[in-house]
């Protein structure tokens, strides 16, 4: 892209060295700067890019983007000073991938939990009618059946930008975002044109970020504010009713609101609802009627999660509800959500995200009404993240009749540490600690017995455990399942 053209959306405070006439790529991470690249200098959390700008340079980094003056040779390259290289990058990238976000519907879908199961189904329902659709989340980017992993929820500016180009390129109409607090609190869905915008819930959670409920609740809502004030846009908001939250997310949008939930009156509201241990069937009112809905997800908290899926789909397309209820049927677990193991034991075995005090409780109560013999829980929590959920997140676990408390991630805190804090929230005594998160999911299998049901609690799908910043192999479904394949003498 010519050079004058990009920055001209810039607010330059000063412009040093020659400017070259084309841009061929933007990167703010110096390893990735090409020939010709524009590098842009952004201060993160543990390292400030400013201090990486002679290796893009290096690297073949022609503009350089800095917030300060840098000791460049200015008879080479070219420096350009700006008051926030954060904002600058995303002005820059929106506008050099000729922003792709307004060549397709994009769904954006927040909450305490919930986000990958209802961005899963979004995207399984619009394919399910014959309309392509990317997905960015927890698990990763799923992008025409290609599945890459991604270290965080929201992914940042640049990567937004490049996804949603390569979407474009390839004609896709849809694309279905999850959208953390952290990701809303640094800017990283900045150029990003939301068309409709759901929410789930909101518990407690990321407090050692946040600090206090209310400013984790606030930073959620500026989802809902920056779709803005231009009403001849036609986007829309999905709420849940039942949360406390809904009322002030309303007012925080002139746009119309969406309602579904299962307490109060909603456009969209599950009743009659019958839970088995393998489905869940319901009776779903909409605007279009009400239609009998049978869903291979269990649980209340699943009943909210589809619903939220029917009603952010039917928003932006054609499809009817009684389609969408047609094509959920076919839609099984989600991987890593609630996902029942496909094992021939005398055991149900269950793996699930849950990693927050709310989701804990609600998994135990999913499995409660199929209750034979007793449920075991495994479930842990991680370093350097808020240490006030600890003790909570064991308090609920003691409605199982077993608990092992362990390790998410423990990162540079001590485990120990960390499962002492849990401890003060256990109800009974009959738990052990293991910090050791595949012995705990060894020992948890070791001590069934027929008829029991076990839930593996707080990494879902995720393949490694991080200690430090380095990151280990690991996968709680792999674990359950060689532990109980030797302990019932399984063949898999």
């Amino acid at each position: 892209m010519n050079t004058y053209e990009l920055l001209s959306s810039l607010k330059i405070k000063s412009i040093y060295g020659a400017l070259p006439e084309e841009v061929h790529s933007i990167e703010q991470d110096s390893r990735k700067v090409k020939k010709e690249s524009l590098f842009v200098c952004i201060r993160g959390f543990r390292s400030d890019g400013h201090s990486y700008y002679s290796q893009a340079i290096h690297n073949g980094a022609t503009i350089i983007i800095a917030e300060e003056k840098l000791p460049i040779d200015l008879t080479k390259f070219a420096l350009v000073i700006v008051k926030d290289t954060a904002k600058a990058l995303a002005i820059l990238a929106n506008k050099f991938y000729h922003y792709p976000s307004n060549k397709m519907t994009v769904y954006g879908v927040t909450g305490t939990n919930g986000k990958t199961t209802v961005t899963t189904l979004i995207k399984q329902l619009l394919e399910k009618n014959n309309q392509q659709a990317a997905l960015l989340g927890t698990n990763g980017i799923d992008l025409l059946n290609e599945s890459v992993e991604s270290d965080n929820t929201t992914c940042d500016v640049l990567t937004n930008q490049k996804i949603l180009h390569r979407v474009a390129e390839h004609g896709m109409g849809h694309i279905v975002m999850e959208i953390s607090s952290h990701g809303l609190a640094q800017g990283r869905q900045r150029g990003v044109n939301f068309d409709v915008v759901t929410f789930t819930n909101l518990s407690q959670d990321h407090l050692d970020y946040h600090k206090t409920m209310e400013q984790y609740g606030y930073t959620k809502g500026l989802l809902f504010a920056q779709l803005g004030n231009n009403l001849t846009e036609e986007k829309n908001v999905i709420l849940n009713r039942d949360d406390p939250w809904y009322e002030i997310y309303n007012g925080m949008t002139p746009f119309e609101v969406i309602s579904y939930g299962i307490y109060n009156e909603a456009d969209f509201r599950a009743t009659n609802i019958t839970y088995y241990e393998d489905h869940t069937c319901f009776t779903l009112g909409s605007p279009e009627g009400n239609f009998p809905v049978t869903t291979k997800l269990i649980g209340e908290f699943n009943v909210y999660n589809v619903v939220a899926a029917i009603a952010t789909v039917y928003s932006k397309t054609m499809i009817s509800v009684k389609t969408l209820v047609r094509s959920l049927a076919n839609i099984a677990h989600i991987n890593g959500r609630m996902q029942k193991l496909d094992l021939e034991a005398p055991i149900s075995i269950y793996i699930d995200y849950a990693h927050t005090p709310d989701a804990i409780e609600k998994v135990i109560a999913s499995v409660q009404p199929f209750k034979q013999n007793r449920i075991l829980l495994v479930v842990g929590t991680g370093g350097d993240r808020d240490e006030s959920k600890r003790p909570i997140m064991a308090e609920k676990a003691s409605v199982a009749d077993f608990v092992i408390l362990t390790i998410n991630d423990s990162r540079y805190e001590d485990s120990n540490a960390i499962l002492t804090d849990m401890e003060q929230g256990m109800k009974h005594n009959n738990y052990i600690c293991i910090p050791n998160r595949k012995a705990a999911i060894s020992l948890v299998i070791d001590k069934s017995e027929p008829g029991d049901i076990i839930i593996i609690a707080g990494k879902g799908l995720e393949k490694y455990q991080i200690t430090e910043d380095k990151k280990h192999p690991h996968s709680d479904k792999e674990i359950a399942i060689r532990n109980c394949s030797i302990k019932y003498n399984l063949s898999v």
